[in-house]
């Protein structure tokens, strides 16, 4: 069996998650939270990226060239 990093403590998002345990949810109202921390993230992340965007002059244009960049190194044999 692997074994398997167990963090020394939990986190404070863990903390405060755990503090929601003695209260029963639907299955629907579990989906909503999962929802809003899924929404809360990806706003964080669009955020943090359009801020690197501005400070390194990233146009649509430079995503578009992502797209058919080789990034990766040839392999050594």
């Amino acid at each position: 069996m692997a074994d398997l990093a167990t963090p020394a403590k939990l986190s404070n998002l863990q903390l405060e998650l755990l503090k929601l345990y003695p209260y029963a949810v639907s299955e629907k109202e579990l989906n909503e939270i999962r929802l809003l921390l899924a929404d809360y993230f990806s706003r964080k992340i669009d955020n943090e990226m359009n801020q690197l965007s501005q400070e390194k002059g990233w146009t649509e244009r430079t995503i578009e060239n992502w797209k058919s960049e080789h990034m990766r190194s040839p392999s050594v044999q």
